[in-house]
């Protein structure tokens, strides 16, 4: 017998298995690392959900399949949860001295699965020289999509700070100026030709007086 062995009265094999635990999303509010349990006894389809963690560990996507196990048979299997980033291959997580039938597996810390972009015209008021730009972030559940990407912009903003420090010049200078603030409400206010309004409600901001609304 060894670890890839087939598992009496468990329908998929190991490599199988494994690969349905690297689908577990788990979210760990801790840095140290953490052991999780999964004890289970057919018949059943074993999911993310039966596993047993404690307050410290969040199994985000319950209803993930890992195997099925049929009546009479039972199965017991302990696994180590802990934080990192990017991409660990299995090589690299064999611990020296762990005990016979451990498996290392690959560590995806990568929550964030699909990004998209678009920029297209936008039009503010009168004016039609702005861009718009939409981001489409897909995750996992264990981040939210506005919180990987501030995430991301933070790496971002000090990598390439280490740049800027290069140069006193680019350190004082300013690329960001503030628009005077009356400036910029005139520029959002919009002309009410411009709006879907009725013709009874178009007609009654006129006969008041009423030209632009922000």
């Amino acid at each position: 017998q060894h670890e890839f062995a087939t598992i009496p009265g468990v329908r998929e094999d190991v490599i199988q298995i494994v690969l349905a635990v690297k689908g577990i999303a788990i979210k760990s509010y801790v840095e140290s690392e953490k052991q999780i349990e999964l004890d289970v006894t057919g018949p059943m389809d074993v999911t993310a959900g039966d596993i047993l963690t404690d307050s410290d560990i969040e199994i985000v996507n319950k209803d993930h399949y890992l195997f099925s196990i049929a009546e009479g048979h039972s199965m017991r299997a302990v696994m180590t949860v802990k934080k990192g980033y990017g991409y660990v291959p299995a090589d690299e997580n064999k611990v020296d001295g762990a005990p016979i039938g451990t498996i290392a597996v690959d560590s995806i810390y990568t929550p964030v699965s699909k990004v998209n972009y678009q920029v297209e015209p936008a039009r503010v008021g009168g004016d039609s020289s702005y861009d718009k730009l939409t981001l489409e972030i897909t995750t996992n559940g264990t981040i939210v999509s506005d919180e990987a990407l501030s995430l991301s912009a933070k790496i971002l903003t000090d990598h390439l700070n280490l740049f800027v420090d290069l140069s006193e010049v680019a350190a004082e200078a300013e690329t960001l100026v503030v628009k005077d603030e009356v400036k910029t409400e005139r520029v959002l206010d919009k002309i009410i030709e411009e709006m879907d309004f009725s013709v009874r409600a178009y007609n009654g901001l006129k006969r008041a007086g009423i030209n632009t609304v922000a």
